[in-house]
């Protein structure tokens, strides 16, 4: 197993990559992650990619661990393949799992490790995210409610888009610039204790992609509040999206089904059952809006693109099926 020599074991991380067809961000990633001096060993796991990815780390990063998968595992199980290595060998002490989209500013790791290493309590943390502009990136998150799951990110926020479940969802209420508690942090780059994914188990790979590091952490923290930190003080750039984007109308049609397997899981069937009714009512509304437009010949192609997008998500609400946890 390749690994790089670390000043002080105590704050060794493993590090875990996830890359589907996002090779030269890949590549940016890679050169900015092993910069730092807390770095043990890196796992990229490629999830059938057609861009040349594996054979780029193969070529230019030969002290990285990658493994190159014929299919597309998704999020959740292209990361338990990584973790599966790291966990089976001697695993440092921290765990990270970071997008392939994301440049890391030098010392962002390191503090995010040594801040865990002086707070026992605390079982993960997150750093401050920006975009490609520079601009801030929303990541700290309160644990989802009813109102959450009908008003974020569905056709309710774009119908009412300043409603008071996204903003404490968001936590907008709380400043970017502070140290602060969050239930559960945007999983494009996070950190935590090894002995807690050993002792709780791995991503659920029942998500395909969406909600997954939102479970996972709910897990890892037993579901109590503020024991996942974020640190403003430790920065990485974002390109959001860059995998998902390749195929906006399967992004939507996961994003809801996540959304569906994460509130069977948190709040039961009841509850998942209203919200499933809930977005079959929403997106059946879209699909009507859509359609008459298309009637009466408003940018035809567009509103027939956007009825199979419709089409296949409420097929998919109607269609949606628990499927068994699987975290190890």
């Amino acid at each position: 197993m390749t690994t790089q020599p670390v000043r002080d074991a105590a704050l060794a991380v493993d590090v875990v990559i996830v890359s589907w067809n996002t090779r030269d961000l890949l590549r940016d990633c890679l050169r900015t992650l092993l910069a730092e001096d807390v770095v043990r060993r890196v796992v990229v796991v490629d999830n059938g990619s057609h861009d040349g990815s594996a054979t780029m780390v193969a070529a230019e990063f030969p002290e990285v661990v990658c493994i190159a998968e014929r299919t597309n595992h998704g999020f959740a199980g292209g990361n338990n393949i990584g973790l599966r290595v790291v966990l089976a060998d001697q695993t440092a002490p921290y765990i990270c799992s970071l997008n392939p989209d994301t440049r890391v500013q030098r010392g962002a790791i390191q503090r995010m490790v040594t801040y865990l290493a002086g707070h026992p309590e605390v079982v993960g943390v997150g750093p401050l995210l920006r975009y490609g502009d520079g601009s801030w990136q929303s990541s700290r998150r309160r644990f989802p409610t009813l109102g959450t799951y009908l008003a974020e990110s569905t056709p309710l926020a774009q119908w009412w888009p300043r409603n008071r479940w996204i903003a404490h969802y968001h936590m907008a209420d709380a400043p970017h610039d502070a140290i602060t508690a969050a239930d559960w942090l945007v999983g494009a780059a996070l950190v935590v204790r090894s002995a807690r994914v050993r002792a709780v188990g791995l991503f659920d790979a029942g998500f395909a992609l969406y909600s997954e590091e939102l479970e996972w952490q709910r897990r890892l923290t037993d579901g109590q509040s503020g024991r996942m930190v974020y640190l403003p003080g430790a920065v990485i750039e974002h390109y959001e999206g860059q995998s998902s984007s390749q195929i906006p109308t399967q992004r939507l049609v996961w994003f809801v089904g996540s959304r569906l397997r994460d509130a069977q899981l948190a709040l039961g069937s009841g509850m998942r059952m209203l919200i499933q009714v809930a977005y079959l009512a929403m997106y059946g509304a879209e699909w009507l809006s859509e359609a008459f437009k298309w009637l009466i010949g408003h940018r035809r192609a567009l509103r027939a693109d956007r009825l199979r997008t419709y089409t296949a998500v409420v097929k998919a609400v109607i269609q949606w099926r628990m499927a068994p946890v699987q975290i190890w």
